[in-house]
């Protein structure tokens, strides 16, 4: 484990480099109340990567890990994620690589895509669908997730996915504080024609039992070049480890899923 501070803030990261040249580098970013740890090597992404040959980069988001934790929403925008993984690859030499994000972390790596098309090769967005582009609260009221994240008792919260949320973050050791400012950043909606100009290959990609993500072909169509891929059996917890992940992904990297698939972007 490295850290550097970036953009003002301390960073836990970490660059694992396999022996010889490594083929290709991937930029790991972890989803909300997870952590670099949990979210890519305890579900067997390092050792995936390294046994393909790839330079493996994961950092802890700001209030997660062992990365700075501010308890003010105002230090959460996207811009400043988005920002704080671009400094991540100027500080260890990276001019371009791979980019996946499961669920938070999908917002990061769109918003560098975005910010950065040049930096990034291929972008993968991992436990989402269309509902991302739906407006925040459209299900649940703004300020749930923060007052979950909040309560005294756990089991007074009765809405399974907030519940779930703040008992993984309990097992996680989390900071509760810091993932109940997260979770009330000011972030504008996420720029729909930006998207729809980005030139990297784009898999979105989310289990079948995923209720939270929606279709991923839906938000693939959002790109020029996207792919939607439904895996079976999973929900929004247990597709990160599956290994019909692992061979989606890496079918996606080595260019050889779903080319005739490919959807057009919405006039």
């Amino acid at each position: 484990m490295a850290k550097a501070t970036l953009n003002g803030v301390e960073l836990a990261y970490d660059d694992i480099t396999p022996p010889g040249a490594a083929q290709r580098t991937v930029l790991l970013l972890h989803g909300y109340s997870s952590n670099r740890a949990e979210g890519w090597k305890r579900t067997g992404w390092y050792t995936a990567m390294e046994r393909r040959g790839m330079r493996v980069i994961a950092l802890d988001q700001r209030g997660h890990g062992e990365s700075a934790k501010p308890h003010d929403p105002s230090a959460y925008g996207r811009l400043a994620l988005a920002a704080d993984a671009l400094a991540l690859l100027d500080h260890l030499g990276v001019g371009r690589c791979d980019v996946f994000g499961f669920s938070m972390g999908t917002r990061t790596a769109l918003q560098m895509a975005i910010d950065a098309p040049h930096r990034v090769s291929n972008l993968i967005l991992g436990g989402v669908g269309e509902k991302l582009m739906e407006p925040r609260g459209s299900e649940l009221p703004p300020d749930a997730m923060a007052e979950a994240m909040l309560a005294e008792d756990p089991e007074s919260i009765t809405h399974p996915f907030l519940k779930s949320f703040r008992q993984f973050a309990d097992e996680q050791g989390e900071d509760r504080a810091a993932l109940a400012a997260f979770t009330r950043a000011d972030n504008p909606p996420l720029d729909r024609a930006a998207m729809g100009a980005l030139p990297m290959p784009v898999l979105v990609v989310a289990g079948a039992r995923d209720e939270g993500a929606g279709d991923p072909a839906g938000l693939a169509r959002l790109f020029p070049h996207g792919h939607g891929v439904t895996l079976p059996g999973c929900d929004h917890f247990s597709v990160i480890p599956h290994a019909s992940l692992k061979a989606t992904v890496f079918d996606f990297l080595d260019g050889v899923l779903g080319l005739d698939d490919e959807f057009p972007p919405f006039e």
